[in-house]
């Protein structure tokens, strides 16, 4: 229940008591809200179910944090991260024509600069007290950053997709077949949707050991292939061609690990204020970069067997990743056995992408933020069913597309954050006026974020090469077209931003 205190963050103070009835709800809310509302106090007080994630957390009602407990922040990334998403995108770069020796060096570093990406988003959670979403308000104002909100929401959906596919055909794999995709695409979203609606306690609890068990499944995956490695097999692309292949593959490693700031803050709000940003920022660093490293090598030196084998290249192209990897793994019913063991790495990565998603829609507009979150979590589960069974079969091409996509999104957003907080905001939280986080007169109008994100659209069309369009610098590469759109975008949002933020400054004054 909304006290007057936290009420006073998101209307007028001298309105805040006069809107309240006696049980503490606001006399003008729709029944129907209401009583949802009310159930949903209801169930947070009997299981947790946190009723008011997307408020802001006040520094005086979080708790000091342990040094085990700040470990959580390493756990929660681990389990999230060395999971089958990554691992099936380390095949993206044997499909580009990349060597071993290529692939493996695209996704250490484009994972590695994704990450410091999202690293440095997370900074803000503590400082704040605020979602991510939240956070994005002070730079794209009120009303620009709803479409910020619902763009996100559009990729944590499809993130889950995601998920859900390559779980799917982990199980399909386990029943030889038996268990179509659709059947393990609904049961891992049913299980998601369980413990998600549960929020971030029990989120943080699943992550804390879900990685453990994963990263003995990989050293096993990495063991069992090595006999079958190619390395010694050279790409046969050359000139600019080769050079887009490397760009193109490392746009969608860096895709991965950058998709993660949008949400990044999200994890963070429980945490004490003061707690050192430096040390979030490099334990953020190390629990993204050495999963998604680990996860999406060992795809990466999978996929290199398919050289030596056409019976495998046959079964991953036309059966998908889960009956490869029961292939190439022994014995036949040890590799079932990680192939169980893998679907939970769906279920941790889905956790945080439903999470964040209803935490988004509720952000989007005053009335979608009165439905309860639980709710949120229901439309969820049958929107991401819907996209899985759309995308089951085309899982390389879902991939590629969507991870460069989010990139360049990603790439605008994170920009503009870190623009508006160093020169802005002169690096320092005090300079953010943290009780008008929920009212639109309090917050910047948004006019240079907005436009300077809207024009990087541009920015993006003339720079991707996806499977369906190839923008006119991407062409300049020759053969499938080399991706530069997270570059030029970067490039243009840092020289853009600033100078329209000031102009805004000047005529607006906030």
């Amino acid at each position: 229940m909304d006290s007057v205190e936290a009420v006073a963050e998101k209307k007028d103070v001298q309105d805040v008591e006069e809107e309240l009835d006696e049980t503490g709800y606001f006399k003008d809310e729709l029944s129907i809200f209401s009583s949802l509302n009310r159930f949903e106090h209801y169930l947070d007080q009997k299981i947790g179910l946190e009723a008011e994630a997307v408020e802001r957390k006040l520094p005086e009602h979080r708790q000091t944090a342990s040094w085990s407990e700040q470990l959580n922040i390493i756990f929660l990334w681990m389990s999230s991260n060395i999971t089958l998403s990554p691992f099936t995108t380390g095949f993206l770069g044997w499909e580009f024509g990349l060597s071993l020796k290529e692939s493996l060096l695209c996704c250490i570093f484009g994972t590695l600069i994704g990450s410091c990406a999202t690293a440095y988003c997370t900074t803000f959670g503590a400082a704040m007290g605020l979602r991510q979403m939240s956070v994005s308000r002070y730079s794209f104002g009120w009303y620009p950053n709803k479409l910020i909100a619902l763009v996100n929401v559009v990729q944590q959906v499809g993130w889950s997709a995601v998920g859900v596919i390559t779980g799917g055909l982990a199980l399909e794999a386990v029943a030889d077949g038996h268990l179509s995709v659709a059947v393990g695409i609904i049961i891992i979203s049913a299980v998601v949707l369980v413990i998600g609606m549960l929020g971030l306690r029990v989120i943080f609890l699943y992550e804390r050991y879900a990685w453990i068990v994963l990263f003995v499944v990989f050293m096993i995956i990495f063991g069992e292939t090595a006999q079958y490695v190619d390395n010694k097999t050279p790409t046969k692309l050359e000139g600019t061609v080769f050079s887009g292949a490397i760009l193109s593959f490392l746009s969608v490693t860096y895709g991965y690990s950058a998709s993660w700031s949008p949400v990044a803050s999200d994890y963070y709000v429980r945490f004490p204020a003061n707690i050192s940003r430096v040390k979030v920022f490099f334990l953020s660093l190390v629990g993204l970069t050495v999963p998604t490293c680990i996860a999406m090598c060992a795809g990466a030196v999978t996929a290199s067997a398919l050289n030596a084998n056409p019976h495998w290249k046959e079964t991953y192209e036309n059966a998908g990743v889960g009956m490869y990897l029961r292939d190439i793994l022994y014995p036949l019913g040890f590799a079932k056995f990680l192939l169980v063991l893998l679907v939970l790495s769906s279920i941790g990565l889905n956790l945080m992408n439903t999470y964040s998603g209803t935490l988004s829609v509720q952000q989007i507009s005053p009335i979608l933020g009165k439905i309860p979150r639980f709710i949120w979590s229901l439309i969820f589960f049958g929107v991401v069913i819907a996209l899985g069974l759309a995308g089951r079969k085309r899982l390389s091409a879902y991939l590629q597309n969507f991870l460069d996509v989010i990139g360049y999104w990603c790439t605008s957003y994170m920009v503009i954050i870190l623009m508006e907080h160093v020169f802005v905001r002169k690096a320092n939280f005090a300079n953010y006026d943290l009780s008008q986080w929920n009212n639109p007169k309090g917050l910047p109008h948004g006019i240079a974020a907005i436009v300077t994100f809207l024009v990087g659209v541009v920015c993006w069309v003339m720079g991707m090469s996806e499977t369906w369009y190839v923008g006119p610098l991407a062409a300049l590469f020759g053969g499938k077209g080399g991706d530069v759109a997270n570059e030029f975008t970067f490039v243009f949002t840092c020289v853009a931003y600033l100078p329209l933020r000031l102009l805004e400054l000047k005529i607006f004054g906030k």
